[in-house]
This record gives structure tokens, sequence and C-alpha cells, in this order.
């Protein structure tokens, strides 16, 4: 079972701001999740689905999640509220906003915004038409160690192709990185980890051009492609993920992404819109 000693938990930590109106709660940015200038995104979305997980009228399980990120996340404390616009027999409309205050006028001010669908998931035919690529063990590859960032620390890391580049020497020739991750410490998979796991790739910038460039993610899609009990058979294992970009042109590049179980099952896919600069 998670429990809340998990620093992911920690990060993930949503008190209810006010009984009178459910779906507004209140966060604080956790350090060990801290990127360059804000929080790690993938913990950013992993917040705004647990304020969806959390709220009395939730419909069914994750299906869809884009968050949009406005502006940068400041340390310290947020509000963040998810508000069901519209139910279905068997599906569940999402907005959500993170807010915080402004450091000069207080006034609460949006810097995430995101929508989700959930839905009650139904036995049907079903099928991986994009297999897990063949790869060694996890075992077999070696742990990346990244010191550039907190929340590196909090993954266990281990590339199968694709790895960072060591000299920023503008001699890249692809974008496709293939890697083994886990939480760490290890935790049991559920949808904000996988949610927060979906953003885990470097931009694919650097390794295409092999030259360390400013770029941010501005906006994510995840797709859950898995139900609760396809995540809790995961347990704590680890997950293969591949991430590519398709086209980088006038300052945006897209970055699309898979992930795995061990066993093979594809959990999750992803697409997001990164900005870069020269």
């Amino acid at each position: 079972m998670t429990t809340s000693a998990h620093p992911l938990d920690q990060a993930l930590r949503l008190e209810a701001a006010d009984n009178n109106s459910p779906g507004t709660w209140q966060g604080h940015t956790h350090p060990d999740y801290w990127n360059m200038v804000g929080p790690f995104g993938g913990t950013t979305a992993a917040t705004a689905l647990r304020a969806i997980l959390l709220h009395p009228a939730l419909l069914g399980e994750p299906v869809a999640l884009t968050v949009n990120y406005a502006a940068a996340v400041a340390e310290g404390a947020f509000t963040v509220t998810a508000k069901p616009v519209r139910t279905n027999r068997s599906t569940q409309h999402w907005a959500v906003e993170l807010s915080q205050a402004d450091a000069s006028s207080g006034a609460l001010e949006v810097v995430m915004t995101a929508t989700a669908v959930t839905a009650a998931r139904r036995e049907t035919w079903s099928q991986n038409d994009t297999p897990m690529p063949a790869s060694d063990l996890p075992d077999a590859a070696a742990r990346l160690k990244v010191s550039s960032a907190a929340w590196t620390s909090r993954y266990d890391l281990r590339p199968v192709r694709g790895i960072i580049p060591k000299v920023w020497d503008g001699s890249g020739v692809d974008s496709l990185t293939q890697l083994w991750v886990r939480d760490d410490p290890p935790r049991p998979l559920d949808f904000p980890a996988l949610a927060a796991l979906s953003d885990v790739f470097y931009p694919r910038v650097w390794l295409r051009r092999a030259t360390r460039v400013p770029a941010g993610t501005v906006s994510i899609t995840t797709y859950f492609h898995a139900d609760s009990a396809q995540l809790a058979q995961c347990g704590d294992g680890f997950l293969l993920g591949q991430a590519k970009a398709q086209a980088f042109r006038n300052g945006f590049f897209d970055q699309t992404a898979q992930l795995w179980s061990e066993a093979g099952v594809l959990l999750a896919t992803s697409t997001q819109i990164v900005y870069y600069k020269e």
C-alpha cells in the first residue's frame, strides 16, 4: 500500500480548503521534486489528477489528462480546484486550476490549468497495438546519475538508448530515448505516479542537437490505457519508457512518449509541446 511517508505522497498531499466548497484544496511545493526554476512538471500534473481523484463526485478512473503550464509555479503554498463540468452515464469531464498568491498584491493568480476525462471502464476486446521494444531487463542497465535538479533523485532512471549527451557539441542525430524507470524509493504504481512518470524524459531538443538550450513544457496530455487493477499488478516494478520528437520548428517541438509495464502492457501514452530557445 502507498504510505504518506513516501516523498511523492508528501508532494501530492492536499487538504480541503473549505468544507462548503468540495473540490478546493490547499497544497505546498516539495523540495524533493524541485526543478530548475519550479517544481518538476510531472508532480504538478499529478497534483491536478490527485485533486480530481479526491473529489466526492468522482465517476470512474482517469482516461485522459491535459495540463497547461501557464506560468512558473513558485515555491510555497498553492490552491487547486477541481470541478466536474459534465457527468454522463459512463464518462465525466473535469476542469482544474492551480493558483498562487501574487507576491506583490496577494491576489490569487492561475499558474496551471488542466482538463481531464474519467470513465467507468467496462470489459471489451483489447489489444496492445504498440508492442514494447525489445530490451534487456532493468538490472542490466546502469542507473543514470543526474545532479542538476532535485527531482531526478526521486526516480531510478536506467537508460537503454538515447542517454543525455555527455558532450554538448551539436553532434546529435536523432531524438529517441528508451529507459527503465520507477519511483525512488520504490512505490506501488497508481494514476498520479503514472501521470508524473509520463514527464520524466529530458527535452528532446537536447538529444537531437546535442546542445543544451533553455526548454520547458507548455502543455502535456497523458492517456491512461490501464485501469487500477492493471496498475496494481505492476507493484513497485520498473516501467519501460520511450520518448521521441516529431518536429522542431520556430521555437517549439513536440514529444511523444509511451510507458510499458515489465510484462509488456502499454499503460500510458503522452504528447507534449515544448518551447525552446536558440
